[in-house]
């Protein structure tokens, strides 16, 4: 009875009720019973029954085998051999099918179904197609118009604190938005008196301080700044009509940045477009998004995977945590290059992207971005370029004749490119763009929503209402500076990055990691702990960037570094000293915490640890 095999209550859901009875010293029978009209009895032999019930089987086997044969016996070989393959083909698209009206409900899918098979009689597409366009020129009439005179490239000389007036001049032509806009701006007043007055001076205070640190040498930008936020601190772009010269600023310092990446030589197509974003992770975020929704338009990959080297940045480990898509890494050749040949091995039907950086972030090396276009080309699929960092540096680097590989739009192959110009673009914080090859790929960035009670909306970027007062201090860095000023910044921290690599090579306990291509420069060691030497300089009041894989350090060299540069390496050789007579940790320092976490084998301890450290600091 049950009463005597509690386990069966617990094995079993209620509907099904089983039952054992003990019907001879051999066997015992274990019925189911889950409805009046169904009902299984299995017999379960004892050791002395095993042999009979197996021969048993054996002959049920055999007859159903003759069964079978005989049933098939006037069937063509060919249409068994194909049977089961038509069978797995119509399951699939049954699949398929079922899938698209479950992601995309029926109505939508017959109406699509519906509109394509329309479009395949002659003339019809092309008939649809222009009332379309009809529609979006009315859309933007007015706006191509403006658009003939907006700049597209550098201007060769700086306008300086010039630039002030241009800003002033596009102002004016902004609508009249004080009380008469539904929503937008939220404080009462002008921008000059109370509530308004305490913002604009708080944020003058943080963008005073962030153009400091880009022009240390000089304060005629302060007043740049001043005016900035006065004037632009409550625009916004997602309001065009109210502010279009936030939208004219966003669109020429895109179009400025893509010149300085190809957009002018034929091999880039002429059809390089971009948004501004809020820095070079939303770039990233933004291209490997539109990577996989155009690859699965172009190719129907639904399990998108993309690989990138071990040097790549870790917004990509975020975009594959947020897009779902699958992340494969690849370690670094000797000269901390993506390994191009451990790439392709990696590639399969549902690789959309590959990644390359221009230089990477840890050691300030240019991946062969050559051979990863020729590579994507290839195989049909994308190829992003991580320019956060040099993009403002490697253009006018080449100009000046530093020997620099290819690294942009030139380069076939490349699909999409993130640029900072909140770095060595020297704009305020919170300022970057992608760019794309063109625009049928970059239709796959928005996102248009149109069952919105709110009515129909479209958006380009990951944020919907974005600061323009920092769109407006991008386009006045690029314009006060122009191609001129870039390329006098830039021979100034290169000639520092040459200068930093020679001192540290005179240091013998330190060696180089890589060969570094711009301002990055990455030290180790192997006869003193690195993380000691960081932890002694974080004493003196440098603050260092601390690598793994092999433990090591990185100076970035910016603007602040051309007159002190000869201080930092003092302080290293000091330290270095210092931590050569006396090994071992010093109080408070993080070296041991980095050693530790660095031969640590569980990885998934060391993030939980990241994870816990983070939720209690912000």
């Amino acid at each position: 009875t049950n009463s005597n095999f509690p386990f069966l209550s617990f094995l079993f859901p209620p509907p099904i009720q089983p039952t054992l009875t003990h019907f001879t010293s051999h066997a015992t029978l274990l019925s189911f019973k889950s409805s009046p009209f169904l009902s299984i009895r299995i017999g379960i032999a004892d050791d002395g029954r095993k042999k009979m019930d197996f021969d048993s089987a054996k002959s049920s086997l055999v007859r159903l085998r003759a069964s079978a044969n005989s049933f098939l016996s006037d069937v063509e070989p060919l249409a068994l051999l194909l049977a089961p393959l038509l069978t797995l083909l119509v399951a699939r698209v049954v699949q398929s099918f079922l899938r698209c009206v479950h992601d995309n409900g029926a109505k939508p899918l017959i109406v699509g179904f519906v509109m394509s098979s329309v479009k395949l009689v002659p003339g019809v597409k092309r008939y649809i197609d222009a009332e379309k366009q009809k529609v979006v020129d009315q859309m933007q009439s007015g706006t191509k118009s403006k658009r003939a005179g907006w700049m597209s490239e550098l201007p060769k000389e700086g306008l300086g604190p010039v630039v002030i007036e241009k800003l002033k001049e596009e102002k004016d032509k902004d609508v009249d938005w004080r009380g008469k806009c539904s929503g937008t701006v939220y404080i009462g007043g002008t921008e000059s008196e109370g509530h308004f007055a305490v913002i604009n001076e708080a944020c003058s205070m943080l963008v005073r301080d962030e153009m400091c640190h880009f022009f240390p040498e000089t304060n005629k930008l302060l007043l740049t700044c001043d005016n900035l936020v006065v004037q632009f601190a409550h625009t916004n772009p997602l309001h065009l009509d109210v502010f279009p010269s936030i939208a004219r600023f966003e669109a020429e310092v895109v179009a400025m940045t893509a010149s300085l990446l190809g957009s002018k030589e034929t091999s880039s197509e002429g059809e390089i477009c971009g948004n501004m974003t809020s820095g070079g992770t939303e770039s990233i975020l933004l291209a490997m998004k539109t990577s996989r929704d155009y690859m699965k338009a172009k190719k129907g990959i639904r399990k998108p995977e993309m690989i990138i080297p071990v040097s790549a940045h870790s917004a990509y480990d975020k975009a594959a945590q947020y897009f779902n898509i699958k992340l494969w890494r690849v370690p670094v050749n000797k000269e901390f290059q993506a390994d191009v040949k451990a790439i392709r091995r990696l590639i399969n039907r549902n690789t959309i992207l590959i990644v390359g950086s221009a230089p990477g972030f840890p050691h300030g090396v240019i991946d062969p971005i050559e051979e990863l276009g020729e590579l994507a080309s290839s195989r049909g699929i994308c190829l992003h370029v991580d320019l956060c960092l040099g993009g403002f540096v490697l253009p006018f680097a080449r100009m000046l004749g530093y020997p620099i590989p290819s690294f942009d739009f030139t380069v076939e192959g490349v699909t999409s490119v993130s640029v900072d110009v909140h770095k060595y673009g020297l704009a305020p914080k919170g300022t970057s763009v992608v760019l794309y090859r063109n625009h049928e790929i970059r239709k796959h960035q928005f996102v248009a929503v149109t069952e919105w009670s709110g009515g129909l909306y479209v958006s380009p970027t990951v944020a919907g209402s974005r600061p323009g007062s920092l769109i407006a201090g991008a386009w006045a860095a690029m314009i006060s500076l122009g191609l001129q000023g870039y390329l006098e910044n830039t021979k100034a921290i290169m000639e520092v990055s040459k200068q930093v690599q020679k001192g540290v090579q005179e240091i013998p306990e330190l060696f180089i990691i890589g060969k570094p291509d711009m301002t990055i420069v990455a030290f180790g060691s192997d006869l003193v702990d690195i993380f000691e030497v960081n932890d002694i300089m974080t004493s003196k009041g440098w603050h260092l960037n601390a690598l793994q894989r092999p433990n090591s350090l990185h100076i970035c060299l910016t603007l602040q570094h051309v007159s002190i540069y000869k201080d930092f390496l003092v302080d290293l050789k000091e330290s270095v000293n210092t931590v050569k007579a006396n090994p071992g940790p010093i109080k408070g320092g993080l070296a041991p915490i980095y050693g530790a976490a660095g031969k640590m084998p569980d990885r998934g301890m060391v993030q939980d640890l990241l994870v816990d450290y983070m939720d209690g600091t912000c």
